[in-house]
């Protein structure tokens, strides 16, 4: 076999050697162009999403159900360790409003007011989605004084479901906590929660920025909001009242969403109405299927208010701390998120809040220009590119989603302190049960919030970043051989 002479350092070749160095060569080619593109599909395949971070957001824990339940008076089988609702000033239950469900932080007080008095449930109530804390847990957390004025009576969990009353000023009035919970005053009730606040305030903020896909046109009659059929993220800013020209009802209705896609409809203004008889909560309904990424955001109101005759579908987020939003419908199916103060009320009976999960990414629009209001009643806004969805005219093709319906649904679901089947508790805590007092603190069984993943332009973009590495590597190969060939 014959030898070959090299230079010092080098290693020699055989007959196949100069094949073996020109596939070696073209590799070295294409794993530098690869490693060249990885900034590139690390921002094309990075998601522009933003979902909520823990303890906002979607369902967390071991025992979120697979499928949530329509609004029931079963026995409870399933348990949220989220925040359902968030009031970052103070938090008024008057009129005669009957329940909020899930778990309930309030960093201002917390006052129980209603028309002649009666009872108020929290965490548990009568007609809901029964999906509540996990047992044991701060169902109620309150960084400020709980008041039930004369005549009225609040209470904190049902025969089925025990959690704490966590507080961290006073405690006056018929204010009871179902066995086993306890009611315990913690100066620090509210500390690991008051980075919620910046949160929501950012949050709203950010998203009421983000450019509008659809149009939105409102008559007397219906408010008629239409997507682009292709964004991931359909964005509808409103700059007036989602209610006809004297204040009265009107139906909402969605088209051309597509399937999975989250829904913002930002309310710009500083005092807003939306006024509807929208929404059952039934299978079927239209709200109902948009309900789990859907949000009403008022990002700078200082005064809004949502009321009507129906189970109102959505999650609700105000990023103002100086504002006051009242809720007024017989049921509002979805998270509530407020910077600043709730004032839950009714003319009737069973207005209740019930707890649903926001499982949407919302935009992350840092980047993105201002506001684009939508048009004046009855006229439409030609739709704004979505800085999210794809760049393709085949996109264009999309199956829209199905027509929308409206419905009436006036709620009479009358209060009740929960269902009749014990659960399986956990070992009761100590101390005073019933409303009695315990300094101390507890665990709220809060868990992380799973990333929803990235939306699917970056999928698309992400795609296309790595079918352009694999180009360029082919392009190698191909110079590679060509030099052999010269040589």
């Amino acid at each position: 076999m014959r030898q070959t002479t090299r230079p010092p350092g080098r290693i020699a070749t055989t007959a196949t050697g100069p094949r073996a160095t020109g596939r070696h060569r073209a590799a070295r080619i294409a794993l530098t162009t690869a490693i060249t593109a990885l900034p590139l599909t690390t921002v094309l395949t990075v998601g522009s999403a933003a979902p909520l971070a823990p303890p906002l957001g979607a369902c967390t824990g071991p025992d979120c159900p697979a499928t949530w339940p329509e609004p029931n008076n079963d026995p409870i089988t399933h348990r949220d360790a989220s925040i359902n609702v968030f009031v970052g000033g103070n938090y008024d239950a008057t009129g005669r409003t009957a329940e909020a469900e899930g778990k309930i932080v309030v960093l201002g007080n917390l006052d129980v007011n209603k028309d002649g008095g009666g009872l108020f449930n929290m965490s548990v109530v009568g007609v809901g989605s029964h999906v509540v804390p996990p047992d044991g847990s701060d169902f109620v957390t309150v960084g400020g004084n709980v008041t039930a004025e004369a005549g009225n009576r609040m209470v904190v969990g049902g025969p089925d479901a025990f959690g704490n009353l966590r507080y961290a000023g006073s405690k006056t009035g018929d204010v009871i906590v179902a066995p086993t919970g306890q009611a315990i005053q913690d100066p620090n009730a509210t500390t690991q929660y008051q980075d919620a606040l910046p949160q929501i305030e950012t949050v709203s903020a950010c998203v009421g920025k983000a450019v509008q896909t659809g149009t939105v046109v409102i008559d007397p009659s219906q408010a008629t909001l239409t997507g682009d059929g292709v964004s991931t993220k359909q964005v509808f800013n409103v700059a007036q009242n989602l209610a006809s020209p004297t204040g009265g009802q009107i139906g909402l209705v969605f088209e051309n969403i597509p399937v999975g896609a989250t829904v913002v409809v930002n309310m710009l203004g500083d005092d807003q109405l939306i006024n509807t008889y929208t929404g059952t909560g039934q299978e079927g309904d239209q709200a109902t299927e948009l309900r789990p990424k859907l949000m009403y955001n008022f990002p700078t109101a200082t005064k809004a208010e949502i009321t009507g005759s129906a189970q109102f579908q959505g999650s609700v987020m105000t990023g103002n701390p100086d504002s006051t939003i009242t809720l007024s419908q017989p049921g509002i199916n979805g998270r509530i998120y407020l910077a600043g103060n709730l004032l839950q009320t009714s003319s009737g009976g069973g207005y209740e809040l019930h707890s649903y999960p926001f499982d949407g990414d919302l935009p992350d629009c840092s980047a993105t220009p201002g506001p684009t209001p939508a048009p004046a009643t009855g006229s439409p806004t030609p739709a704004a590119p979505s800085p999210t969805s794809p760049a393709s005219t085949a996109a264009a093709t999309a199956t829209p989603a199905s027509a929308s319906t409206t419905a009436t649904d006036p709620a009479t679901a009358s209060p009740s302190a929960g269902g009749t089947t014990p659960s399986a508790a956990d070992p009761s805590p100590t101390g005073d049960q019933a409303g009695g007092d315990q300094a101390g603190s507890d665990g709220d069984g809060s868990g992380e919030l799973p990333h929803t993943g990235m939306d699917g332009s970056s999928l698309v973009f992400g795609l296309v970043g790595l079918a352009l590495i694999g180009l360029g590597g082919a392009v190698a190969v191909v110079a590679a051989r060509g030099r052999r060939r010269r040589d």
